[in-house]
C-alpha cells in the first residue's frame, strides 16, 4: 500500500531512530551521512522506485539501486527493514559476528535488497553502469539508480565511470551525489575541493539536476522525478543533492564529526528527545 507523505515524513524520523540505535549498540558505524540521506532512501523506496518483493537478484522489469559510500549502511539496512525486505528484529545484529548486516553491505549472506558489496569507494557507479547497459540489451525498461558521497568522488574511477556512461549513452541511470561537503578528515573543500562540480558533469556528457533542500522529503521526490522525467534522451542524469550530515540532530550536524562515530548513553537519549514519535515502532 502505498504511504502519504505525512506517514512517509513519520517514517524518516522512525530510520533516525534506528540508525542511532544500531551503531550505539555496537559503539560502531556511520551516523553522519545515513541521517543526511534518509530522505533520499525514503523518497527512493517510498514513492519514487518501482521494485517487487520478495526481492530477486536479478530483479528483471524492476527499477536497481546500488549503494556506492557502502559505509552509510545503517540507513540503508533501517531503509530497506522497514520496507519489507527482511524483518525489522535482525536490525539488533548490526555489526554484529554472523550478521548478515555488516558495517559496509556484503552480498554472500543473501541479505535482500543487496545486489553488491560496497564501500570501497569509488566503484559503484562502474558496477551500476554494467547493470544499466544489461537492462538496455534485455529491452528491460527498467531504471538503475546510485547514490554516492561527495567526497567519494574524489577517487579517479568515478570520473573513468561518468565519462563511460555519457560516451555509450546510458540514459536510463540516475547517479544522486549526497553533496553534504564533509568528508571523514573534514570538510570537502579543504581535503580536495571538487571545483564545480555542476560545470564538470555536464562537461562529462550528463544532464545534471540540483537539489538545494536535500533533507526535504518533497523536495527530495520532485528531483527524483524530474530526473525520471530526464531519463531516456541519450545522456545520464546525475542529481546533486544538497543534505546535511547528521540532519535531524542539532549536535551532530555542522560537522564532519559524526562520519563515523557513535552516540554514547548520554547522547542517544539527547537524540531520541529532538527525534520524538508519539508511537515509535523501535525494535
Amino acid at each position: 500500500m502505498s504511504k502519504s507523505i505525512e506517514e512517509l515524513k513519520s517514517l524518516t524520523t522512525q530510520i533516525r531512530r534506528d540508525i542511532l540505535r544500531m551503531v550505539h549498540a555496537v559503539n560502531s558505524g556511520h551516523p553522519g551521512g545515513s541521517l543526511g540521506c534518509t530522505e533520499y532512501f525514503t523518497a527512493l523506496y517510498g514513492k519514487v522506485m518501482n521494485y517487487h518483493l520478495p526481492f530477486t537478484m536479478e530483479g528483471k522489469n524492476e527499477d536497481h539501486f546500488y549503494l556506492s559510500n557502502g559505509h552509510i549502511s545503517p540507513v540503508y539496512y533501517s531503509t530497506l527493514a522497514r520496507f519489507n525486505f527482511f524483518p525489522v528484529e535482525e536490525l539488533k545484529t548490526f555489526r554484529k559476528l554472523d550478521s548478515r548486516l555488516q558495517g559496509h553491505p556484503t552480498t554472500h549472506e543473501g541479505l535482500p535488497g543487496i545486489r553488491i558489496a560496497s564501500g570501497s569507494l569509488g566503484q559503484g557507479l562502474s558496477v551500476a553502469l554494467g547493470a544499466a547497459l544489461g537492462k538496455k540489451m534485455d529491452g528491460d525498461q527498467s531504471l538503475v539508480y546510485t547514490l554516492h558521497g561527495d567526497g567519494e568522488l574524489q577517487e579517479g574511477q568515478v570520473w573513468e565511470a561518468l565519462m563511460f556512461a555519457a560516451a555509450k549513452k546510458v540514459d536510463n541511470i540516475i547517479s544522486t551525489i549526497d553533496y553534504n561537503g564533509r568528508q571523514i578528515d573534514g570538510d570537502t573543500d579543504d581535503v580536495l575541493s571538487l571545483g564545480n562540480l555542476h560545470a564538470k558533469l555536464e562537461a562529462f556528457g550528463w544532464i545534471v539536476l540540483e537539489e538545494k533542500n536535500g533533507n526535504d522529503l518533497e523536495a527530495v521526490i520532485g528531483i527524483l522525478e524530474r530526473a525520471k522525467a530526464e531519463t531516456g534522451k541519450g545522456k545520464p542524469v546525475a542529481i546533486m543533492l544538497h543534505t546535511e550530515m547528521g540532519a535531524g540532530v542539532d549536535f551532530m550536524m555542522g560537522s564532519h564529526a559524526w562520519h563515523g562515530k557513535a552516540p554514547n548513553d548520554e547522547q542517544l537519549e539527547t537524540a531520541f528527545k529532538q527525534l520524538y514519535l508519539e508511537a515509535p515502532a523501535d525494535y
